[in-house]
């Protein structure tokens, strides 16, 4: 009967790749951060200059204008889902509020 052997060096090589590709995914997050802007905070940008409601569909243009990318063939559907994900996570802390049915307005929150 062979007995499998597991050297103690494979295990050492292992675990510090796994915390190599998380280092390494830290400094890509930071790089990415300086470079890109998310669409949230695009959002929020133009709900203030807006200072009234708008439409999904019309913050998108707006938004896509400012120079957000996406591969989507809905834009606005995209932004529209990420606005209702932080309006629930964050409640009265988020950016911008749901004033009606697809209309969105800024909440008067700026986070840095």
């Amino acid at each position: 009967m062979a007995k499998k052997s597991t050297s103690p060096s494979k295990k050492k090589t292992q675990s510090t790749r796994s915390r190599q590709s998380k280092r390494s995914a830290k400094a890509r997050s930071t790089e990415r951060a300086d470079k890109h802007v998310s669409g949230l905070d695009l959002v929020a940008e133009v709900l203030i200059k807006a200072n009234e409601p708008m439409a999904a569909k019309a913050i998108a243009e707006q938004v896509i204008q400012a120079g957000w990318q996406t591969k989507g063939k809905t834009p606005h559907a995209t932004l529209y889902s990420a606005m209702i994900r932080e309006i629930e996570k964050r409640g009265k802390d988020a950016r911008f509020k749901k004033v009606g049915r697809g209309q969105f307005a800024a909440n008067g929150k700026v986070i840095a």
